[in-house]
């Protein structure tokens, strides 16, 4: 796995974090084995190369689902870290809750939290919340497409100080593709937009089902900034490659 993203001081505290969330998804797992509604996955990955460069890298990401009735409930929560010849050069982590209503079975409204710390990125720490409409626009066994448009308000400190406290729009666009029992194909999309910063995210993975609960996930992430600090970098991206357990 290949962490080229920008984003406390060593590594080990990222991996330490990752692993807090992996507890956390287990001991959620025995609770929810009883409790019809839940359902959820958890995600660890790791690299470590030496010799001419020696380096390590990490991410974590656990996502918990709860569905009761026409309501879904998502958590969210994740950390990546990279270290390159003792110096850490990438440390973020997130966190999220989202609230679903299904209307009938194509149109449904939505609110949503997000919050996200960028150890070395140009926008050092950042709040939204939206709320919305969402449509599906695809539905079938093979092909998922989701598409919605919300509004809210951001709340972010810059790596140079400044705060930004603005009221944004929100598109979201999220794809599946089953190719066949094994193999699904991602694309998630989301634009953040206000009127100091647009923050456009893009996500593509591939999952291949190893076992009955378990999987490799191989994804690619593109995060954009229009508005950073003299001397950020505005794009962000990075390579995962990640075992996840399902439950």
């Amino acid at each position: 796995m290949e962490l080229s993203m920008k984003p406390v001081p060593s590594l080990k505290s990222s991996l330490i974090a990752g692993w807090a969330l992996a507890l956390f998804a287990l001991s959620v797992t025995a609770y929810a084995e009883d409790e019809d509604g839940f359902s959820g996955n958890m995600r660890l990955g790791y690299l470590a190369t030496s010799g001419n460069t020696d380096s390590e890298s990490g991410n974590a990401r656990v996502r918990l689902d709860y569905r009761t009735g026409r309501w879904l409930n998502t958590f969210t929560g994740g950390a990546i870290g990279s270290r390159e010849d003792d110096e850490t050069n990438a440390e973020s982590y997130e966190l999220g809750a989202r609230t679903n209503f299904d209307f009938n079975e194509y149109d449904f409204a939505f609110g949503r939290l997000a919050w996200r710390k960028d150890k070395f990125g140009g926008i050092d720490e950042q709040f939204s919340q939206t709320a919305g409409y969402g449509r599906r626009l695809l539905s079938t066994e093979r092909h998922r497409w989701n598409v919605e448009l919300g509004a809210g308000a951001r709340q972010a400190t810059r790596r140079d100080g400044a705060s930004e406290n603005e009221a944004i729009l929100r598109f979201g666009s999220d794809y599946r593709l089953r190719f066949n029992e094994r193999a699904t194909l991602t694309a998630d999309l989301g634009v953040e937009s206000g009127a100091d910063n647009t923050i456009t995210e893009f996500e593509v993975g591939l999952r291949s089902q190893l076992l009955s609960r378990f999987a490799f996930v191989a994804s690619y992430t593109i995060r954009y900034n229009t508005d950073v600090p003299p001397g950020s970098t505005s794009t962000d991206r990075y390579t995962s490659l990640s075992l996840e357990y399902s439950f």
